[in-house]
């Protein structure tokens, strides 16, 4: 009797499901992101190094403050669940589109979160632990609720988004000192040109939603633009302040100064036409300027 034939769907159906659900868990995480927190950890634990680089230390870190930031974005999106379901860039996120249950997504991301914690509490120090804490309860418990009131979320907003810089830093230097806080301070300041972007090309979105953003409280844009102009400007006086702090050195405080004029222009132009040209050049040109600034930093170090 010959052999039965193999069914291929039988065989790769489950596989495709399981390669699905696992980007759903990943998606969950806000993959991009991460790569943001990644970036600036990395940055933070190798700038604030004064000795030769361990490396096992420094991946021990930037993963325990990526599963912290992994596990807050997952627990961001069942907070917003409800609300993603009504933007069209979010309506197909895992759990609006119900591919992830919420019970689920609870428990991913408090193990994410608890991994993160317990692993730079282990293996960096308490202090870096402290921070990411601090992260989680400033993303979760103050920003996420406050976005659905005031447009001032998005400062608030800002300090989780730049404090992955600063537990890196402290995971390497044991101490918070005035570098470290203007690593912070860059971070926290390149934030809002590049939000005020963004929540003017998805305004739309955040308006279904009933999210205040400025540009939805204030459609002109004049707010937005402002802000934007306003927080360029202090991004400029940030970012030079590593110079004088003996952080880096003159190549580095030119070419801050070069990078810093050029997105404070792109923030000017964008305030004064408001218009879909301008944002996208903002946005763009926010996330070339941090990578670059970055990079710089580091390699003026060297």
């Amino acid at each position: 009797m010959k052999d039965a034939p193999i069914d291929a769907a039988a065989i790769t159906l489950p596989e495709a499901r399981r390669a699905s659900a696992a980007s759903d868990y990943l998606a969950l995480t806000k993959p991009r992101l991460n790569v943001l927190v990644v970036a600036t950890s990395a940055a933070g634990y190798y700038l604030g190094s004064t000795g030769a680089i361990d490396a096992l230390s420094m991946t021990e870190a930037v993963v325990g403050t990526a599963l912290v930031a992994g596990g807050a974005a997952v627990l961001n999106q069942l907070y917003e669940r409800d609300t993603d379901a009504l933007m069209r860039r979010t309506r197909m996120r895992p759990l609006p589109a119900g591919r992830v249950s919420t019970d689920t997504a609870r428990a991913f991301g408090l193990v994410l979160s608890t991994a993160g914690l317990v692993i730079l509490a282990a293996r960096a120090n308490w202090l870096s632990a402290g921070l990411a804490f601090a992260t989680l309860l400033t993303y979760l418990v103050i920003y996420t609720p406050m976005k659905r009131r005031s447009p001032l979320s998005t400062i608030v907003g800002a300090v989780p988004g730049a404090l992955p810089a600063l537990i890196g830093w402290t995971a390497s230097h044991g101490s918070i000192d005035r570098s470290g806080a203007a690593l912070f301070a860059i971070v926290f300041c390149w934030q809002l040109p590049h939000f005020m972007a963004i929540s003017w090309l998805y305004r739309d979105d955040y308006a279904k939603a009933g999210f205040p953003m400025l540009p939805v409280i204030d459609p002109d844009g004049r707010r937005a633009g402002k802000q934007a102009v306003y927080w360029g400007l202090l991004l400029v006086l940030a970012s030079l302040d590593p110079s004088f702090s003996g952080l880096a050195g003159r190549v580095y405080l030119a070419v801050a100064l070069v990078l810093g004029a050029a997105l404070f222009y792109l923030a000017v132009r964008f305030a004064s036409a408001r218009n879909e040209q301008t944002a996208r050049a903002l946005f763009y040109g926010s996330i070339t300027y941090l990578p670059l600034l970055w990079i710089v930093m580091i390699a003026d170090k060297l």
